[in-house]
């Protein structure tokens, strides 16, 4: 807890928490006749299920169900629910693959009795987990906020309660007449989310700020991008050989931006900057909290897109990826391509690569749809010097071949 400006009492964590006993979670998504996304149900389920994870909670169980489309009020069919809660004593929460609608929310919880979350709920939930700077904290906070306003109506059995100091407008006692609970809470948000955007834009200044300054100083900018835990942080580690770089096999290990200066030749000189992954069904509340993160790739030099190669959603995850970028108005941003974990790949006779020397090879007999792409591996630093080559020419693209004389000055 902790008092704001107006000396308004806000929880530092205003979703559920997981608490310190695992709790046991039961998931549940929907198999849409139309409108699919091209994922397969069962790979999101089991992308649900590492979330869960992440969070802390023991996945026991799932459920799912091919309906044309989910049900506006349960978002399930009434037979799978009756289903859900038959087990209901199973399991302590059941998390569902979709972002539920507040109606949609209040009336599982009430049919099921037990705690119901949505697949945004436990990302931001996580993402507060994850957050360790001022601005993380804060963009965080307005994300969960922002989701939170249109769901208060019978929430705050869940959550701790907001309170003001004695005299401040809104607090218990001084209400105008007539002024119900939920419009006081309503209230206090609202002033809590402005307060938040006030804050978050003096960081978008000091952001700018700091851009323009690299401008000036003439530094190309490679922004690291690429699905959560495609192994962004671990080439970031391998590129500037900075064994402090955070390196975690875990969803969205990296919240908050990290630069680092990174030598790709004897003559050029970038920073690196680690970005957070993106995410299918990334919640659009987070995106606009994290503007001010995500305009360092607007101003970026080149994206470096790292895919995780191993993945059996490699393709879906990469073309995510692509989909979010084409969102922030980066679709025409220039970009590499690394394919990452190739030493993890096995071609069609079940080899791997035994050494760097045997990427081209793979290249070759993976007949992989991306010719343009750099196969490395960032844990063996295999393919770096080939990817340092590419990133170069890139940079010498967009912004011309410096002269020796001109890298020295």
């Amino acid at each position: 807890m902790y008092p704001d400006a107006e000396g308004v009492t806000i929880p530092r964590r205003t979703l559920y928490g997981t608490g310190l006993e695992p709790e046991r979670a039961f998931l549940v998504g929907v198999q849409p006749t139309r409108g699919a996304n091209g994922w397969r149900s069962e790979a999101s389920l089991d992308e649900l299920a590492l979330l869960a994870e992440t969070a802390g909670a023991i996945v026991v169980g799932r459920a799912l169900q091919r309906l044309e489309s989910p049900n506006p009020a349960t978002y399930v069919g009434k037979g799978k629910l009756e289903e859900i809660k038959a087990r209901s004593d199973e399991f302590d929460v059941v998390i569902f693959d979709d972002e539920l609608s507040p109606s949609q929310q209040r009336n599982l919880e009430q049919a099921l009795g037990i705690k119901v979350l949505d697949r945004t709920a436990l990302i931001l939930d996580i993402f507060a987990m994850r957050a360790r700077t001022r601005e993380g904290r804060l963009q965080v906070e307005l994300a969960q906020s922002e989701y939170l306003l249109p769901r208060l109506r019978g929430q705050w059995s869940h959550l701790e309660r907001l309170s003001a100091r004695s005299g401040a407008p809104g607090a218990i006692g001084v209400r105008g007449p007539g002024e119900t609970q939920i419009e006081t809470d309503r209230r206090l948000v609202r002033r809590r989310i402005q307060k938040l955007k006030q804050d978050l834009e003096d960081v978008r200044r000091q952001r700018a700020l700091y851009r323009r300054q690299r401008e000036r100083q003439g530094i190309p900018v490679v922004a690291l991008v690429g699905y959560t835990n495609a192994g962004k942080s671990t080439l970031m580690r391998a590129l500037t050989r900075d064994d402090d770089v955070f390196v975690q096999d875990r969803l969205f290990a990296t919240l908050d931006p990290l630069t680092r200066r990174v030598r790709l030749d004897d003559v050029h000189t970038a920073l690196l900057t680690d970005t957070v992954g993106f995410i299918q069904k990334l919640p659009t509340a987070l995106v606009a909290a994290f503007r001010a993160t995500l305009e360092e790739l607007a101003d970026a030099t080149v994206l470096l897109h790292v895919v995780d190669i191993t993945h059996p959603d490699a393709a879906l995850q990469s073309q995510t990826v692509e989909n979010t970028l084409a969102e922030l108005g980066l679709r025409d941003k220039p970009r590499i391509t690394a394919l990452n974990k190739i030493d993890q790949l096995r071609d069609a006779d079940g080899r791997t690569p035994a050494s760097e020397a045997e990427l081209a090879y793979f290249q070759e007999s993976l007949a992989i749809d991306m010719p343009d792409a750099v196969l490395i591996s960032a844990e063996r630093r295999w393919g770096l010097a080939a990817l340092r080559a590419r990133l170069v020419a890139a940079i010498d693209s967009e912004l011309g071949a410096p002269t020796r004389a001109e890298a020295r000055a």
